[in-house]
């Protein structure tokens, strides 16, 4: 039990630094009328995702319900706790976009939609699911090369954060980048605006099973990691 808390909380605050890091990054630059927007939230994304995986690898590290439930797929994960990092994701977002909500002016969280993400005009609802599948999957396939692999260069979630850097300088223009679940649902209570939530949804679940199952299949030869997917034990 004590050990659940722990997964608990770690997945809690690394969500909740992700959603409010990122959306504040994104009123900030709007409110100053920064010249590149896209660039300072593509690294404002990637830098507090890259310390906040770094700072909870040990215990968890997946800050994401795309990430989670491929390692549900990949039988890396008990069902149990998968539902108890998802719960934690959700909440963690929320919270931070409540957050968000009532230290920014209502006009900024307003027009920013507290970070949450929507299409562009000349994207559809299939070729919102098509992007956010493939961006997810270069991150879970990078989250399985560096954190999972035994034989991983240890990075820490360096690389992760670049991954999302990238996925946001390529994509953000089209979807928002969201390729996490909990990213897009926290603002969306927050600010009541559910656009698109299930291209937020399908896409990055789908990219992300897809390559948690091709790098255990393909890529992982030897060994599993523990169900309950940490090094902790209750006399830590």
């Amino acid at each position: 039990m004590r050990d659940s808390w722990r997964h608990f909380a770690a997945e809690f605050i690394g969500i909740f630094a992700l959603v409010f890091v990122g959306g504040a990054a994104i009123m900030t630059a709007q409110m100053a009328h920064a010249e590149n927007v896209l660039l300072a939230v593509a690294a404002a994304h990637g830098i507090a995702l890259a310390v906040m995986v770094t700072a909870t690898m040990r215990i968890s590290g997946h800050l994401n319900p795309a990430v989670t439930l491929g390692f549900l797929a990949a039988r890396r994960i008990e069902p149990m706790m998968a539902m108890l990092y998802i719960v934690a994701q959700l909440l963690g977002a929320t919270a931070a976009a409540y957050v968000l909500q009532w230290i920014f002016p209502h006009d900024a969280a307003l027009g920013a939609r507290l970070g949450g993400q929507s299409l562009a005009l000349d994207v559809s609802f299939g070729r919102g699911i098509a992007l956010e599948a493939i961006a997810t999957f270069f991150l879970v396939f990078v989250v399985f090369g560096t954190a999972v692999d035994p034989h991983a260069p240890k990075v820490g979630g360096f690389a992760i954060g670049l991954t999302v850097m990238a996925d946001i300088l390529a994509i953000g223009p089209l979807t928002g980048a969201s390729m996490n679940p909990a990213r897009s649902f926290g603002p969306a209570i927050a600010s009541g605006v559910f656009e698109a939530q299930a291209v937020y949804w399908i896409g990055p679940i789908l990219g992300g099973i897809a390559a948690a199952l091709l790098y255990d299949a393909l890529f992982l030869r030897r060994g599993r990691e523990p169900v309950d997917h940490g090094a902790i034990s209750p006399t830590d």
